[in-house]
């Protein structure tokens, strides 16, 4: 197989975020119907613009790359023939598209065996397309290239700190443990899905910690906030291959307070 050109990913991300737009924007705020996918008393909605736009995404890189494995959240795995996966969250975020809310994304990442090498989160409504990889780390807009960066040196006690939701943590030691890192930041915010990575990269949040994740999650992301300067790991400090929990850290010195913090879940 032919390695991959980066050069080419670019301009193939920004083909992709157009083909999940056009599934996602016209649902977006219509009263799209919405289902439940947890079987358990939970809710894990999943609505028509998630399917539609996996489907179409599935459908254009397999007519660019035939050989690439493909893994998502809404259909089976498609395996690959050489090192090469997708890894799609069609709409990562769907309790805030059927809510009305602007902060779900688009998720795609390019994994060589197994290994986050490239990704983009696409939010169309707000025009927002972050993409990152190889290095090179970018927030493209209709007006725009501007280089992501995270910022560096911000102390602990003056971080801010993203998280979904409270009730992905477990009750017991991973929620206290979360809780005694949210008691020693000066911010916690909740409800950014994968918006928090993206503005981590983009310098405006330092730290962002999860759990329960999907590797679709998160996969596409840790290029991006790699390639932006900072740190991705599960909560014991590994690289992340798998979903489960997550930190993200804007540099090294608070990857390594949060670790100690989140120690207490392990």
């Amino acid at each position: 197989m032919t390695p991959i050109d980066a050069t080419e990913l670019w301009p193939f991300f920004a083909e992709l975020a157009d083909v999940a737009a056009a599934e996602t924007l016209p649902r977006f705020r219509a009263g799209v119907a919405i289902d439940n996918k947890d079987g358990t008393g939970g809710f894990d909605p999943v609505t028509a613009a998630d399917r539609a736009a996996e489907s179409a995404l599935r459908a254009a890189i397999t007519a660019r790359y035939p050989d690439h494995g493909i893994l998502g959240e809404e259909e089976a795995d498609k395996p690959a023939r050489g090192p090469y996966s997708w890894i799609i969250d069609p709409i990562d975020g769907t309790r805030s598209f059927v809510c009305g809310m602007p902060t779900w994304g688009t998720l795609i990442g390019l994994l060589e065996a197994g290994v986050p090498r490239y990704g983009m989160m696409s939010q169309p409504f707000v025009g927002d397309r972050f993409i990152g990889g190889g290095g090179r780390a970018e927030l493209v807009r209709a007006d725009g290239v501007t280089p992501l960066r995270c910022r560096r040196g911000t102390a602990l006690a003056a971080a801010t700190l993203f998280a979904t939701t409270p009730e992905m943590f477990a009750p017991g030691a991973e929620a206290e443990a979360f809780a005694a890192l949210s008691a020693r930041v000066r911010l916690t915010r909740f409800g950014a899905d994968c918006y928090g990575y993206s503005l981590l990269a983009a310098g405006y949040v330092d730290l962002v910690v999860e759990a329960n994740l999907g590797y679709y999650d998160v996969a596409p992301v840790i290029p991006i906030v790699e390639a932006a300067g900072g740190m991705v790991s599960d909560w014991a400090g590994r690289p992340l291959r798998s979903g489960g929990r997550a930190i993200a850290a804007a540099d090294a010195a608070l990857h390594e307070q949060a670790l100690a913090l989140l120690a207490h879940a392990l």
